[in-house]
């Protein structure tokens, strides 16, 4: 899912990166004045996030005193898929460019991301980055961006609802039956609350549709032999479906409001009138920012059943057409920005003194470290920690296999969005002819991967 633009304001360097997010301008410019390299990249916080874009407008100017070769030129926004080729095209497109996990693959097969393979080795930590998000990026034997944050599907929940309706908190659901039970419980506490919420349109119903299906261990496309196919109607996929009709209609512990989205489910866990939602920990700090919450009231778990949870993410590639200077240039920004272990405490110290959160938690198949390098980040996010970590920890003990989205992951989405938002606005809707129709649509999505 196209989830990071949707969790921006969260702020990724507590979900398990270095950095908030890069910035940009256009990718022709050679070079400025003074022999200086100019490198324009994306991802600079708006100014509505103003402690976000100060941390980065800081950054952008402590790395150019440190690098007086190399101007930065910041931009707001990020890569969007439907307007990138016509940039590239154009000679609009950054030199250095965000892309979101589901990406890259399409991006390399076109030949729009420069080969970096000769470069990364001056990335210093390029080597302890997780191999399977360094093969996210990669292809053939040759490197096309890193990845720079890294996010996997738990189970929030409110655990003050979780008491007043006799749940124990500390003690959280681990299969889909103990949820349902659960949300039972919990919306019938009356007054609006409601037990369970789930999204079903602008892609992120899709999205969640194969979070649920990943943890009973099914999968939406696999391969078959040179070509990808859809692989979700089944016994596993008609379970999802018909579980959420169940809690929909017969239990009624999911409101009568659907056709939701993120910000939504969002702003109903604020309220205090929401039990549980899919989510990764990045939604508690969104919570509690805007939407007036406590961190005290939150829990995370592991996702239920523990069959595989879905994982996505972030990185950079480089404009194809950008020269070796501004290649050099931008592994020397990644490598300082995003991934670098020197900045760790630092970038803490500056959250804790400003009471932003630090301290969420970051699973193994979350985080994109290994080795040392892990070890040390969550020491230091422990020893900085200004939210009760310990809500957490059920998430980080029982977060399952991680299991990367499929191709084409945005069309695949659209195309299961629908039938999350028949089961749930529709007491009559048949998970089987559903899920047929939908891997009939998804095949042919499929077959335009490259």
């Amino acid at each position: 899912m196209n989830s990071s633009s949707l969790r921006r304001a969260a702020g990724l360097l507590l979900a398990g990166s270095l950095g908030l997010t890069a910035v940009a301008c256009s990718g022709s410019q050679p070079s400025g004045g003074g022999g200086k390299v100019v490198l324009s990249i994306n991802g600079q916080p708006p100014q509505t996030q103003a402690f976000e874009r100060k941390v980065f407008d800081e950054d952008v100017a402590e790395f150019e005193a440190a690098n007086p070769d190399i101007d930065i030129q910041p931009h707001e926004g990020f890569m969007d898929p439907k307007t990138f080729s016509a940039k590239l095209a154009g000679g609009q497109l950054e030199d250095v460019f965000y892309a979101y996990f589901t990406d890259p693959a399409q991006l390399i097969a076109r030949r729009q991301a420069a080969d970096i393979t000769a470069h990364v080795k001056d990335i210093p930590h390029y080597s302890e980055i997780r191999q399977e998000l360094r093969e996210v990026f990669s292809a053939d034997g040759k490197v096309y961006g890193v990845p720079t944050a890294n996010y996997a599907m738990g189970l929030l929940y409110n655990r003050e609802l979780f008491t007043r309706a006799g749940l124990n908190p500390d003690q959280p659901p681990g299969t889909w039956a103990e949820v349902r039970e659960a949300a039972r419980k919990i919306a019938a506490l009356g007054d609006g609350t409601v037990g369970f919420a789930e999204y079903s349109k602008n892609n992120q119903g899709g999205w969640h549709f194969t979070a649920w299906n990943y943890s009973l261990g099914n999968r939406i496309a696999r391969r078959d032999g040179d070509k990808w196919v859809a692989d979700f109607d089944n016994d596993k996929g008609e379970q999802v479906l018909q579980h959420l009709k169940d809690m929909r209609w017969t239990d009624n512990s999911m409101g009568d409001k659907q056709l939701l989205v993120l910000e939504d489910v969002q702003q109903m866990m604020g309220s205090g009138r929401l039990g549980m939602y899919l989510a990764a920990p990045d939604n508690v700090p969104t919570i509690v920012n805007q939407f007036k919450g406590d961190y005290k009231t939150y829990g995370l778990a592991g996702i239920p059943e523990g069959g595989g949870t879905l994982i996505g993410g972030e990185g950079y590639m480089v404009n194809p057409k950008a020269t070796p200077e501004k290649v050099k240039a931008a592994m020397r920004w990644l490598g300082w920005k995003y991934l670098n272990p020197d900045r760790f405490e630092k970038n803490l110290q500056r959250y804790q003194e400003q009471g932003q959160p630090v301290g969420l938690p970051v699973p193994p198949v979350a985080d994109i470290w290994t080795g040392e390098i892990r070890a040390q980040q969550a020491a230091l996010k422990q020893k900085y920690a200004t939210m009760p970590v310990s809500n957490f920890q059920s998430y980080v003990d029982s977060t399952a296999e991680g299991l990367i989205e499929p191709p084409n992951a945005q069309q695949v989405y659209a195309v299961l969005d629908n039938a999350m938002q028949a089961v749930l606005t529709n007491r009559d809707a048949d998970p089987t002819a559903l899920l047929a129709e939908a891997e009939a649509k998804v095949n042919q999505v499929l077959a335009q991967v490259k």
